[in-house]
């Protein structure tokens, strides 16, 4: 499977702001997606992700409330939404496609990844 990820750019702090990871050549709801972010000179972390039954998401502890991920099977397509971000959420934000149902939230358990969309947050 082929995913792309979309729907970065440049906001305020505060702002809300949708990001997409559609998939090509595989059926996404088959897959559990995880998001994950890096930050210049920083380490990509884990986000949050959908597990492939979509009866439950992991959660970074540091980004919950404000972050949330939906699944639109009729789209193949897995977003994340993201409200009142902050000048630190700025990062290249990263979808991920896994048929694991262990640790979501760790890189190894996924097999493919997206190039990565670029969120800047201004303050």
């Amino acid at each position: 499977v082929q995913l792309q990820a979309s729907g970065g750019g440049l906001v305020q702090a505060g702002d809300s702001l949708r990001l997409s990871c559609a998939a090509s050549g595989g059926t996404l709801s088959t897959y559990s997606v995880g998001w994950f972010r890096q930050a210049p000179g920083k380490e990509r972390e884990f986000v949050t992700a959908l597990h492939w039954g979509g009866f439950s998401t992991y959660d970074a502890e540091s980004m919950m409330g404000r972050f949330t991920i939906s699944r639109r099977n009729a789209k193949n397509t897995v977003y994340l939404h993201m409200y009142n971000l902050k000048p630190e959420d700025s990062a290249v934000y990263f979808c991920a496609a896994s048929h694991s149902s262990d640790d979501l939230a760790l890189e190894d358990e996924y097999e493919y990844w997206g190039q990565g969309t670029e969120v800047t947050v201004s303050s």
